[in-house]
């Protein structure tokens, strides 16, 4: 029962990242890519801080260093959609964000060697093509912003990883506050490091700054990192891709974009294939927690 409430979250998590768009498309009027980002996890680490004040001062290794990890990958992978997005057109960057869904299960099998199954690369395949379907036209060529857009899948899909596999020993309140405290840190000195100095939001600007912060980070990643107590990396991040069909719904609604065949055709492949995905029976992994309470996971990644 936990694993379909958790599902259910997971989905939630989706819809409000789906008004993410729209607030982000708002946002970008009158402030700056590294403006919104240091905005939005300054308000997540100032809130997620006063939710797990009482535990802070109990904080153990293994959740400073997961933390910490899980902040520099959500990070990269903000920072590079960002700069991708300055070098290529927001469709492609929509499609080669969501090539995180293939991404994950591979890197569970190369560092947890967590059996692939066949419904699980089916689902994902199929959610990376309605992303596609949903969001590309015309010729598709890779070039610089496509490159570092594909970077920033990467970090996409380790950050769905390593929650996965965290949450499942370490405290969710802990993890999510250092994860993003590590991210404003890093979006600070970027911001400080482009000289976006001058701030000239308008009010429209603020408030979605702050919907990206309070609603879009904070609820989100601590419903999304609950959640994923329960839930199998693949399965998590095939679900997490119907983030682009609720941006979708949300946009023709708020912002009145025209409905087109595409788009009902990428829905309908996107929620087959978490269908199909969560037919398939949960896999047992390597990782997990030895004797001595380190994470083998953390072993794996410092080789």
């Amino acid at each position: 029962m936990k694993k379909y409430f958790a599902m259910i979250g997971l989905v939630l998590v989706t819809v409000i990242w789906g008004g993410g768009f729209v607030a982000s498309d708002m946002a970008l009027e009158s402030l700056t890519p590294f403006q919104i980002i240091t905005g939005r996890f300054f308000l997540a680490s100032l809130l997620m801080g006063i939710l797990s004040w009482k535990k802070l001062s109990s904080m153990t290794r293994d959740e400073i260093r997961a933390g910490i990890l899980m902040g520099i990958t959500l990070f990269a992978g903000f920072a590079l959609q960002i700069v991708g997005l300055s070098y290529t057109t927001p469709s492609k960057n929509a499609f080669l964000t969501a090539t995180n869904v293939v991404m994950v299960p591979f890197i569970s099998f190369c560092f947890c060697h967590k059996k692939v199954g066949s419904r699980g690369i089916i689902g994902a395949l199929l959610a990376v093509a309605g992303v596609g379907v949903l969001s590309l036209s015309g010729s598709f060529s890779l070039g610089l912003g496509d490159g570092l857009t594909l970077l920033c899948a990467v970090g996409f899909a380790f950050q769905i990883f390593l929650t996965g596999i965290f949450v499942k020993n370490l405290r969710a309140e802990i993890l999510n506050f250092l994860q993003m405290l590590t991210a404003f840190v890093l979006s600070a000195f970027c911001m400080i490091l482009c000289r976006e100095f001058t701030v000239q939001a308008d009010a429209k600007g603020w408030l979605s700054l702050l919907y990206l912060g309070v609603v879009s980070t904070t609820v989100c990643y601590l419903l999304q990192t609950t959640c994923q107590k329960y839930v199998e990396e693949t399965k998590a991040a095939i679900i997490l891709s119907m983030e682009s069909v609720f941006g979708t719904l949300l946009s023709i609604l708020i912002l009145h974009e025209r409905v087109t065949i595409r788009m009902i055709m990428g829905c309908i492949m996107i929620f087959a294939a978490v269908l199909i995905s969560n037919s398939e029976p949960d896999h047992e992994a390597s990782c997990g927690e030895d004797p001595a309470g380190k994470l083998q996971t953390e072993q794996n990644l410092s080789k």
